[in-house]
């Protein structure tokens, strides 16, 4: 197989398979920050659940309430403290820690999910514009479109 046959293939799957990368890109990063449920005093609009529903279950409906979790249930222990746990270190610091390495991890994965949107913007203007087959290209960027969603519908 040779590079220019290996680099045609490499366009006609990237076109055919572009929509769902942006789909899941754009969604993943919705709930990386939990835009998809509700809490507090925030209620995410109804497409924002749909559409988690299809990147997590893929299913289009509303995700089911789900019952808040019971703090004082029995089985559930209180935090560990430095000197119940032996760890040196109070429960809260180790909390602050996690959420800071968890907040810097959840940009870190936004970033990530944005370059990964531009190079697949970038991917299906090549595909489209710089090909000889714009024909071809097109309908496979459809179909990669329409695929996905007619088999929701079903």
């Amino acid at each position: 197989m040779t590079s220019t046959t290996l680099r045609q293939w490499h366009a006609y799957v990237g076109l055919f398979i572009a929509p769902s990368v942006l789909f899941f890109s754009l969604t993943g990063v919705i709930q990386i920050f939990n835009l998809h449920e509700a809490h507090g005093t925030y209620q995410p609009a109804v497409l924002i659940e749909k559409l988690s529903a299809v990147h997590k279950d893929q299913v289009f409906e509303e995700p089911h309430a789900k019952p808040a979790p019971d703090h004082d249930a029995p089985g559930t222990a209180a935090p560990q403290t430095a000197a119940a746990g032996g760890g040196g270190r109070p429960a809260e610091a180790e909390d602050e820690k996690q959420s800071v390495s968890t907040y810097a991890l959840k940009w870190f994965f936004t970033l990530v999910a944005v370059g990964l949107i531009v190079s697949t913007l970038i991917g299906i203007w090549m595909g489209t514009t710089q090909t000889r087959r714009k024909g071809l290209a097109w309908i496979l960027l459809i179909v990669g479109t329409v695929v996905p969603i007619g088999l929701l519908v079903i």
